[in-house]
């Protein structure tokens, strides 16, 4: 992986830093995809301490996704490069908090979003890999794809961040006798997720607006300089200026 802007520490090598009492420990536990699959086990959090939040599930993945041996998802528009391969002792993925629900009382993670086939597609890194942000973007396309293909939507307050959808069901429980406060609390549940649902719209379109700026400015340059590769031009734009290199990387719906 290229040398870039450290954004991410695991939480076992962040001496300061714990997770709050009041939030379970899933080191350990089972995660599930949509389908109720086992696909691997939590074994650490990732953290960006800028932010001072956990915005990744460090999974070790279950030996039956390695032995699918399928070929990791790349959006490079050269076919013939193989940059993303699998090798021997990357057995780890990458999961946004936001893209988790977390069932303390069976004690396991699971993700209404994303499918086996999925997960068994993206790249993997070895334990205690440095992550850096291309990694990061190649997986969250890597898992866009079942969002798109099924036409997912994120009505369910339990596809929210983890730890905030444990802080909701305390609250929900301390007030479960009193129904006009539930039903007021369900209203504003419907309107929040309303107003997220539209700002991801916004920046799905912000994103393409910038590509499509992006791509003319490159095209200038290519008038200038005819001998510019046209499939290098398309990868430098597409990856490198579709996602910030700082922490407003985390600013959208997967890391909520």
């Amino acid at each position: 992986m290229k040398e870039q802007k450290k954004h991410l520490y695991y939480l076992d090598e962040l001496s300061d830093y714990k997770v709050d009492s009041h939030y379970p420990d899933v080191s350990g536990w089972s995660v599930k995809d949509r389908d109720n699959r086992v696909i691997g086990k939590v074994v650490n959090l990732l953290v960006n301490k800028n932010l001072l939040k956990v915005v990744y599930l460090d999974v070790e993945v279950d030996k039956t996704i390695i032995d699918a041996d399928y070929d990791p998802y790349s959006n490079s528009q050269n076919s013939e490069v193989r940059e993303f391969v699998n090798k021997e002792g990357e057995n780890h993925v990458i999961i946004p908090v936001g893209m988790v629900h977390i069932h303390e009382d069976q004690k396991f993670v699971h993700t209404e979003s994303i499918n086996y086939q999925t997960f068994a597609e993206t790249k993997r890194f070895s334990s205690g890999a440095n992550l850096d942000r291309e990694y990061e973007v190649n997986v969250l396309e890597s898992y866009r794809r079942t969002n798109q293909d099924n036409h997912l939507t994120d009505n369910d307050p339990k596809k929210d961040s983890p730890y905030r959808a444990d802080r909701e069901e305390d609250m929900e429980n301390k007030f479960n006798s009193n129904s006009d406060l539930k039903e007021e609390r369900k209203k504003l549940e419907d309107e929040r997720h309303k107003l997220k649902e539209e700002r991801l719209l916004l920046e799905e379109e912000r994103r393409k607006l910038e590509r499509e700026r992006n791509k003319q400015e490159y095209n200038k340059d290519a008038a200038s300089n005819p001998t510019l590769n046209e499939k290098m031009r398309e990868e430098n734009y597409s990856n490198s200026e579709r996602y910030a290199d700082d922490d407003s990387f985390y600013d959208r719906g997967e890391f909520d």
